[in-house]
């Protein structure tokens, strides 16, 4: 048998650019000379509003390094991160376990992406992954939250020869065309028309979801069990009657678990909260990364897949050209075996209540504190109109300007005065979403809530320096009618 050819070396005498010689680049020298200029390349050559929008709410900060939860500027200062990247730093970043696994899979030279082969670390992380969804039978991998919505749109508009999709109005479910099409923010969705021909139902209304239904046109339903804007979550026993409903009209119940799966809210999956609650197909992605690699995940029931994939001619009926690669599997395998390991779901829960219930006990000493709700480390802080007449016309003021302003005045001092990073949970709205790394503890729970108390002291004592704030972003929302 003829031995195959070895590659071609480099000899030391080969000058700079002849095959098979070493590359010389140089990441850290590139970003030694160039990282300076970050702000300026963006502006340049990307999304220009986002560093304008940094510059404005004085967010232009600059981190030169990150592990676990916390950030450090060039000066040695740390910032804790109560965001993880929108909920993709489960873990935090830079794990070890996640780091080495990257490491490991690189070093091994896999041949991977062949196409024509079954590499095992695809089925490994399936099988991972159907443990903790052990209802559910099969895994497509994708590269993101709304591939994997995507995924599942079209498998259940094929599985059930139906057209249909609903959805939950202010749902968040992805911006590309079909998740776009069940988008409930009309923000998002402004500009892309025509989008797929889809119906927004109002959370927790079961006679407009059963309305829906009795046309006997729906494929499914796709719902996030707590929505991310406003952090929302579903009514006690809507999942269970929802399914019931869906599986009598012979439709499909999604649950897009992008933000809320891999133990975020105090279990494995946010739709466990209720019990008997077994969806169809189940959206995954974000945390599942660790971080580093994109990777997105739609498990499905059997019968589903087998319909969708129905014969050889069909194999590649629905793929994706990155999917299954190996950085990203052994990165979600990392990840699983860490949640395992340290126990990651029951610290979301055991930190998210103490952390919920710390903040819930200030609801009465602070006017300007409506509510606070959410499940394990995802939680929702809203503001609300004050009673006393000082306060109301300020509040009054920056309503008339844009509503969502006053939470914008709290992410930002917790930002710049106490080194904590947050969000405003959506457009036009009074809410800040705290999504930390599921890893966080007592001691950060005392470090947000020290500061956030103290934020909401400056605001009920008329401090200056935040209405001054205030007042700036009231010219910037009348400049940008």
């Amino acid at each position: 048998m003829t031995k195959p050819m070895e590659p071609p070396r480099a000899k030391e005498s080969e000058g700079p650019g002849r095959l098979g010689e070493p590359a010389s680049f140089d990441l850290g020298r590139l970003l030694a000379e160039r990282g300076a200029e970050r702000y300026e390349l963006h502006t340049k050559h990307l999304n220009h509003q986002l560093p304008r929008m940094l510059h404005t709410i004085g967010f232009d900060r600059v981190y030169e390094r990150a592990e676990g939860a916390y950030f450090w500027d060039a000066d040695g200062n740390d910032y804790l991160d109560m965001l993880a990247g929108f909920g993709v730093m489960g873990l935090g970043r830079h794990h070890p376990v996640v780091r080495k696994a990257l490491h490991d899979v690189l070093d091994a030279s896999l041949a991977d992406l062949t196409r024509f082969d079954c590499q095992p670390l695809p089925g490994l992380l399936a099988e991972r992954l159907l443990v903790h969804s052990p209802h559910l039978d099969r895994v497509f991998f994708g590269n993101s939250g709304t591939e994997a919505v995507e995924t599942a749109l079209k498998f259940a508009r094929y599985a059930t020869g139906r057209t249909r999709i609903l959805y939950c109005s202010h749902a968040f479910h992805g911006l590309t065309t079909g998740s776009l099409s069940v988008n409930g923010e009309d923000g998002f969705r402004d500009g892309f028309a025509p989008l797929l021909p889809d119906t927004a139902i109002g959370l927790g209304d079961l006679d407009a979801l059963e309305r829906e239904l009795k046309r006997g046109d729906v494929a499914g339903f796709v719902i996030e069990p707590i929505q991310g804007k406003g952090v929302h979550e579903s009514p006690p026993g809507f999942l269970r009657r929802a399914q019931e409903l869906l599986h009598r009209h012979k439709a499909l119940l999604i649950a897009d678990e992008v933000q809320t799966g891999l133990g975020r809210t105090g279990d494995f999956y946010a739709y466990q909260h209720e019990e008997g609650v077994e969806p169809d197909l189940v959206c995954v992605a974000k945390a599942l990364s660790g971080g580093y690699v994109p990777v997105g995940a739609t498990l499905g029931k059997d019968w589903i897949f087998k319909k969708v994939y129905s014969s050889m001619d069909r194999v590649l009926v629905h793929s994706a050209s990155f999917g299954s690669n190996a950085q990203a599997m052994a990165a979600g395998l990392a990840v699983l075996s860490v949640m395992e390991n340290e126990k990651t779901v029951a610290n979301a829960r055991v930190t998210g209540d103490l952390l919920r219930s710390r903040l819930a006990a200030l609801v009465d000493r602070y006017e300007l504190l409506h509510e606070v709700r959410g499940r394990g480390l995802m939680i929702g802080i809203e503001f609300g109109r004050p009673n006393s007449i000082k306060l109301r016309s300020r509040w009054t003021m920056l309503q008339a300007a844009r509503k969502g302003l006053f939470a914008q005045m709290v992410v930002v001092p917790l930002l710049q005065k106490h080194r904590i990073l947050t969000q405003v949970s959506g457009d036009h709205l009074e809410v800040i979403k705290l999504i930390p790394p599921l890893t966080i503890g007592e001691q950060e729970v005392e470090r947000f809530v020290d500061a956030f108390t103290a934020v909401m002291d400056d605001a009920h004592g008329g401090g200056g320096l935040m209405w001054d704030f205030g007042r700036t972003l009231v010219k910037q929302a009348v400049a940008n009618r």
